[in-house]
């Protein structure tokens, strides 16, 4: 017998959003990815392909949570000699510090299917607030009955903020790495079924 409660939805300030309850992040059709400028001409992608999330959502949608978990070992920018940099001590320090993570603290400004999302996020040991422009995508019944929920998220953090401080100057001028990261977020969460 299907649970109907996992296709319950509501409409709150003309956009369908789903009933309360606790989400989990679908690994498998999500993904965080960074772009990072490299010589001042080029930008360099990259992502994390493991990681882990819950999304909460409240009666009032304003009072929402995301906590989300990334292994920085997982980092992949398509150079195998350059991930290596990126969990040497001179980056990530893999070693030390085995995990990213972010904790939501408020949503704000809805306007339409965008929103404000602010939260904490602690990187290379250093705790710093971050705010992400985000996108509600909408809402699915999977062929497996499962109620699936979309988001899309950005943000631009100054790693250096965080401890990743390493360069190298250029002759010609500027620096190797850029000092602004663009973080990309697509995400899909499954509503938590009832044990």
């Amino acid at each position: 017998m299907t649970d109907t409660s996992t296709h319950a939805t509501r409409t709150v300030e003309g956009i369908e959003i789903p009933e309360p309850g606790t989400f989990d992040l679908d690994v498998a059709h999500s993904a965080v990815g960074f772009t990072v400028r490299h010589l001042m001409v080029s930008k360099t992608r990259g992502s994390f392909g493991t990681f882990s999330g819950t999304v909460v959502i409240g009666e009032d949608p304003y009072q929402s949570s995301v906590e989300v978990t990334i292994d920085p070992t997982s980092i992949s920018t398509g150079d195998a000699k350059r991930d290596e940099h990126l969990r040497s001590a001179d980056f990530f320090d893999t070693d030390q510090f085995g995990e990213i993570t972010f904790r939501s603290t408020e949503v704000r400004d809805h306007k339409g299917d965008r929103f404000v999302l602010e939260g904490d996020l602690t990187v290379h040991g250093v705790t710093r607030p971050v705010v992400l422009d985000a996108v509600f995508e909408g809402i699915a019944t999977s062929p497996w009955g499962t109620q699936a929920v979309g988001f899309s998220a950005t943000t631009e953090l100054d790693r250096e903020a965080f401890g990743l401080t390493w360069n190298q100057t250029l002759e010609t001028g500027g620096v190797l790495v850029g000092k602004t990261v663009k973080v990309e977020i697509e995400a899909e969460i499954n509503r938590r079924q009832a044990s």
